[in-house]
């Protein structure tokens, strides 16, 4: 099983970025996606989740309106599109997935680094 993220990288405030994790080793259209992140001396938040078939997104209010979560499910591939970032943004962020029949099936990626710097 594996979840690799990419994307990430060094943007100005107000700048954009686009997140993908690719999945293999697990049927990924049965697994609800979601990314999380982690800032430095911080808890790992989530930051937005989609469903199985991509019927239901969510988002934590701070992103809302800023961030789009997406998936193709004939990719194996969950996306993150960032707008408008913030320097408060800057952390690691993860993809996780979780079978839609079990919450105990979870699987983590490694990360990719997010900077938001003048």
């Amino acid at each position: 099983v594996q979840l690799v993220e990419s994307g990430g990288g060094l943007v100005q405030p107000g700048g954009s970025l686009r997140l993908s994790c690719a999945a293999s080793g697990f049927t990924f259209s049965r697994y609800h996606m979601s990314w999380y992140r982690q800032a430095p001396g911080k808890e790992r938040e989530l930051v937005a989740s989609i469903t199985i078939a991509g019927g239901s997104t969510d988002y934590v209010d701070s992103v809302k309106g800023r961030f789009t979560i997406s998936r193709d499910n004939a990719k194996n591939t969950v996306y993150l599109q960032m707008n408008i970032l913030k320097p408060e943004e800057t952390a690691v962020y993860y993809c996780r997935a979780q079978a839609a029949w079990g919450p105990a099936y979870v699987y983590w990626g490694q990360g990719t680094q997010v900077t938001v710097s003048p």
